[in-house]
């Protein structure tokens, strides 16, 4: 067993009610490390559960109602509340811990993300929307302030294990894998009129709605192309991407002698979350051994970027640059809100999203953070003016 000495002193996980958040909360408590502070948007009931389960000292609500709420639950306790954005940040700031878990859903992670930075937090991060609207800015503030960012996502954990010990100049591609999703092998056509209920149903991986639906479009793999390129310092052309029904293998390292390292493990967050708390060591976990003869094969498959066609948006709005990838990321926000509410039918998400990225071309020259949720902004309206012309 690893020495608890090796373990951060205390976590604050932002998005705490989430798929990763809680699955954050349970990997805490297996390896006795005490959950200083948690945040979430508007769910009070799971937050006062959370509080009063884990014992923090503060809690943060984006939605200042909510916060009001759960400052009236929790006045028997000496629990700080703070509310909205800004207060979420300035419980970050006044937080002791030396690690933060950002898992907040979408463009509203980003703020944090900068907070945790500019508070001089290590920063472990699951919100790979702040590395998709603005990596080079997130990157370049993280290596001013000496942060190296500890990433959750399994495909980008598996690289960060698969990169470890190896200079830059002897890599020379990375390869993430993708379920595929529970649309493999149909083709555009078959899956236009698919429903959320369809989409819901991943074959192997428990996430969130959101995340699960990015999946389905191939979106999610998108965004992770784009995160591996701020994330490692690699241009888009030399980040493939390799569907693997099976998702054992959770992505690989090709290096210039053609050998390829791979990271395998049972398909569960909770061991690249266990991962981000304990590094640079090791620890016990609560999954299950990895039993190859069991699995019996690895199968590999080309992406279908025809059917799956934002895949290959995301390719080009990254090779764009500016706020491409912001604009992307808010169309595709605001679809697959309309999806999830069965307003639209699968094959609008498409639609939707290029029709605002295409209208934006001028995005490429935003560099400012301002800039950049400027285009946000203006892309989340012609997305929804575009939704109200296609709502079935």
């Amino acid at each position: 067993m690893m020495s608890k000495n090796n373990l951060p002193h205390s976590v604050v996980v932002l998005g705490s009610t989430g798929s990763i958040g809680t699955q954050t909360l349970d990997v805490a408590q297996h390896l006795q490390i005490p959950v200083e502070a948690i945040c979430a948007g508007r769910d009070v009931e799971t937050v006062e559960a959370q509080a009063r389960k884990f014992g923090v000292k503060m809690c943060a609500m984006g939605d200042v109602s909510a916060a009001n709420d759960l400052r009236t639950r929790l006045a028997d306790t000496d629990i700080l509340v703070f509310a909205g954005e800004r207060g979420i940040g300035e419980m970050i700031a006044c937080a002791s811990s030396d690690l933060v878990l950002n898992s907040i859903i979408g463009e509203a992670g980003l703020a944090q993300t900068l907070a945790t930075i500019r508070a001089g937090k290590q920063l472990a991060l699951a919100n790979k929307e702040s590395l998709v609207v603005a990596g080079e800015i997130v990157m370049r503030e993280a290596a001013a302030a000496g942060i190296s960012i500890r990433p959750v996502d399994s495909e980008h954990c598996a690289i960060a294990q698969c990169l470890e010990g190896h200079p830059d100049k002897e890599v020379k591609n990375l390869i993430l894998t993708a379920s595929g999703g529970p649309f493999f092998g149909r083709t555009k056509q078959e899956v236009h009129q698919m429903r959320a209920a369809d989409a819901l149903a991943h074959p192997t991986w428990s996430m969130g709605a959101k995340i699960t639906v990015d999946s389905a479009t191939m979106m999610n793999k998108g965004f992770e192309v784009i995160e591996a390129c701020h994330l490692f310092a690699m241009p888009e052309e030399r980040v493939q991407v390799v569907v693997h029904r099976e998702s054992i293998i959770h992505s690989m390292v090709e290096y210039i002698d053609n050998s390829v390292l791979a990271q395998l493990a049972v398909p569960d967050m909770r061991l690249c979350i266990q991962h981000a708390l304990t590094y640079p060591d090791r620890a016990p976990s609560q999954l299950a051994p990895l039993n190859l003869a069991k699995i019996g094969k690895l199968t590999f498959y080309e992406p279908d970027e025809d059917t799956f066609e934002l895949l290959h948006l995301a390719r080009t709005a990254i090779r764009a640059g500016g706020a491409h990838p912001a604009v992307l990321n808010a169309a595709n926000e605001v679809a697959v809100a309309a999806f999830l509410s069965d307003r639209i039918c699968f094959g609008d998400i498409a639609e939707i999203v290029l029709d605002t990225i295409g209208r934006l071309d001028s995005a490429r020259d935003a560099t400012t953070i301002e800039e950049i949720l400027d285009y946000d902004a203006r892309a989340r309206r012609m997305a929804a003016q575009y939704l109200q012309r296609r709502v079935i």
